[in-house]
């Protein structure tokens, strides 16, 4: 009965999201609650569990995600991002674009969330291929590959930095094994899937595409862009401290006792919340009153940032809603419970359920914050579970086959003027084929740590 509620909440969203289009947020807590009633919950706490995995979500990753779009958009306003891309560009040379945009998209990646780096860099490759006198296209792939793994397996993204609160992993952990797992998964899914497509689409790598949608975007002159080296200093900077912190815990765990206010500071300075913080308060300076801009500019771009990120906090937050109410009323223990007898592996078990509820319901996010109210009562049985492991295998999965379902897969489609089987063969093949390598990934490094 609890797997039919489940599947049976799942489609009652499909229907709502997809056939009545109501509001995924609105959507997300009507099927929230009606799963609780069909559980049955006890109607006097059906609320109480709604407003709990909302508030719960929403206050540990609200001043993160915050900070995060506010540090983005600071970098992207000042020309940063774009300075980090043409700088990649012409290190790599004509010859390696591919390898120029996927490690561009990566690194802007970290600081931007995916629709944002998306709409940032789709100018840039155009006019790049404009230039080099190539489609587009070639450049695609690539550049959707690093933006994923970022959105996908690194903080300051809202899955994992959600997911890893809720399976109690350290976020600088997750960031570190992110970054090494990320790394050869975009390159595979990168600039060699790159080679693949132009052989089974090749006529997709001969149209020119067309952004007339994104309206008149601002391209920087050399002037007046900031240099690269403080660029990708501002970009990096809250993975640098996260990483560091997380470092010196890991090779003095055993002292941390006695390791008195210094590492206590290092500890508060770690924090991801202090990181994204003290990374925004930097880019303030080095994007902004370094280079001549005011106060109030500066705010004028950051209150910009919040303000295209309201509906996004509101569907995160009604999908920490449901992932509650899947715990509250017993439906994760039982799928827990039944899953435990069948000795599955908690990572395959993490990806397997993201994977599905992605393919279902089109959003990523969603999708890895549903996971979690599933899989939280299986790590019980499962004590030793790496849980930055499990939190990436989580990102993973709800990273796959993205298709018609996924606004993201028409905005592709229409920026590089592809087919819907183009779009599949491509977008849908590089996110399937990345959340594979990723698993993999993850399954090696659960061996190895």
């Amino acid at each position: 009965m609890p797997l039919i509620i489940v599947v049976a909440g799942i489609a009652l969203l499909l229907l709502l999201t997809i056939k009545i289009k109501l509001n995924t947020f609105v959507s997300l807590i009507i099927v929230s609650i009606a799963v609780a009633i069909a559980s049955g919950m006890d109607l006097n706490k059906v609320v109480t569990s709604v407003e709990s995995g909302l508030g719960g979500t929403l206050g540990h990753i609200g001043l993160i995600f915050g900070f995060g779009v506010m540090l983005g958009r600071l970098l992207a306003d000042a020309g940063g991002a774009q300075r980090i891309a043409l700088t990649m560009l012409n290190y790599f040379g004509k010859k390696r674009l591919d390898w120029a945009v996927v490690c561009s998209a990566f690194i802007v990646g970290i600081a931007l969330f995916f629709e944002v780096g998306l709409i940032l860099l789709v100018p840039i490759l155009f006019a790049i291929a404009r230039e080099a006198k190539i489609s587009p296209m070639f450049m695609c792939v690539p550049m959707l590959s690093g933006l994923l793994v970022a959105h996908g397996f690194l903080p300051p993204h809202p899955g994992p930095t959600v997911i890893a609160r809720e399976y109690g992993a350290d976020v600088g952990l997750v960031l570190i094994y992110g970054i090494i797992v990320g790394i050869p998964t975009f390159i595979l899914c990168g600039p060699v899937l790159n080679k693949f497509c132009q052989r089974i689409i090749p006529d997709a790598f001969k149209k020119e595409g067309n952004i007339a949608s994104l309206g008149a975007t601002r391209r920087f002159s050399e002037n007046e862009m900031p240099g690269f080296g403080i660029s990708f200093l501002t970009a990096m900077l809250p993975v640098i401290l996260m990483a560091v912190v997380t470092i010196i815990q890991m090779t003095h765990a055993k002292n941390a006792a006695e390791s008195g206010t210094f590492y206590n500071v290092l500890l508060f300075l770690g924090n991801s919340t202090i990181a994204m913080l003290i990374s925004l308060l930097f880019a303030i300076y080095t994007m902004g009153l370094g280079r001549g801009k005011t106060i109030p500019e500066l705010m004028d771009s950051c209150g910009k940032a919040i303000a295209g990120i309201a509906g996004l906090l509101l569907i995160i937050g009604g999908g920490g809603a449901f992932k509650q109410v899947l715990i509250d009323s017993g439906v994760g223990q039982y799928i827990s419970t039944l899953v435990s007898g069948m000795d599955i592996n908690p990572i395959l078990m993490a990806w397997g359920v993201a994977a599905f509820l992605r393919i279902c319901l089109g959003s990523a996010t969603v999708a890895a914050i549903s996971t979690a109210g599933l899989v939280i009562p299986l790590l019980a049985v499962h004590p030793s579970t790496n849980l930055a492991l499990i939190t990436l295998a989580t990102g993973a999965g709800s990273c796959i086959c993205s298709h018609v379902n996924d606004a993201s897969f028409w905005m592709i489609k229409d920026f590089f003027g592809l087919t819907t089987k183009e779009t599949l063969l491509s977008w849908t093949l590089m996110s399937t084929l990345l959340s594979l390598c990723g698993l993999l990934f993850i399954l090696l490094a659960s061996i190895i740590l």
